[in-house]
């Protein structure tokens, strides 16, 4: 199975910690978060990982060559000239991908998520997409129904609000994980240029099944800010859990 891991960010939320080195390149407990991402997928049999740069690509090129010395089958989707962001950058990588579903993970997140459990059920959904979803703080939520499907989204900070279908039913606030899985379907109605997956998202969402997986159990953190590192480092310093998370 394939997957691709965004790792371009800059990270400028954490400041003087990413002058000089790339966010993904943070130490959890002895390894980068690049190489937590890339075998926490191979693990759930992802053995196929592309993997974009942009900043301080040279550092990030190095650590992936480290990691294919290990075995691991990557390659490299390179952004130096340009940040995409995730539609963008997907989109750019679409010629890697066959016509199997494939994982989008963000590198700058530190979980104990069962991907297989998440693959899993966007198979047995048959949807265009399946968003790991997670009941947590914050201002920016998706919003979907009682079924678990999106219908729109929510920034609860500016009032802003994206309904994709009506329904007569209240909608749900839910987080969005920064981890899915993608049917390469998904490409028909994607182009170049800089967006987001989010944006994709909401926009298909009126005509596609974009389903949601919850995992409320474990472990989810970040590493964008100095806080939300040092958070990411204290949750997820104990051993990994299994199971599926339904």
């Amino acid at each position: 199975m394939k997957a691709m891991i965004f790792a371009a960010g800059k990270g400028t939320r954490l400041g003087k910690l990413t002058e000089n080195l790339p966010k993904v390149l943070m130490d959890i407990h002895g390894k980068t978060a690049l190489r937590i991402a890339v075998e926490r997928c191979h693990a759930h049999g992802f053995n196929e990982m592309i993997i974009n740069v942009h900043y301080l690509a040279g550092m990030v090129e190095e650590e992936i060559r480290n990691l294919k010395s290990e075995g691991y089958n990557l390659e490299v989707s390179d952004e130096r000239s340009l940040l995409l962001d995730t539609g963008g950058g997907l989109f750019r990588a679409r010629e890697f991908f066959g016509g199997e579903p494939f994982l989008a993970y963000n590198a700058d997140i530190i979980t104990d998520l069962d991907l297989t459990g998440l693959y899993e059920y966007h198979i047995e959904k048959k949807g265009l997409a399946t968003l790991a979803v997670r009941h947590r703080k914050g201002n920016r939520f998706l919003l979907t129904d009682s079924k678990g499907i999106l219908r729109g989204w929510r920034n609860k900070a500016t009032g802003e609000e994206i309904i994709t279908s009506h329904s007569e039913e209240r909608l749900s606030e839910i987080a969005f994980s920064g981890i899915h899985i993608i049917n390469p379907d998904i490409f028909n109605y994607m182009d170049e240029g800089i967006y987001s997956m989010t944006k994709v998202y909401l926009k298909l969402a009126a005509h596609h099944l974009i389903h949601t997986y919850i995992h409320d159990r474990g472990y989810w953190g970040d590493i964008g800010t100095p806080e939300s590192l040092e958070y990411a480092r204290k949750i997820s310093n104990f051993p990994e859990r299994s199971g599926k998370q339904r």
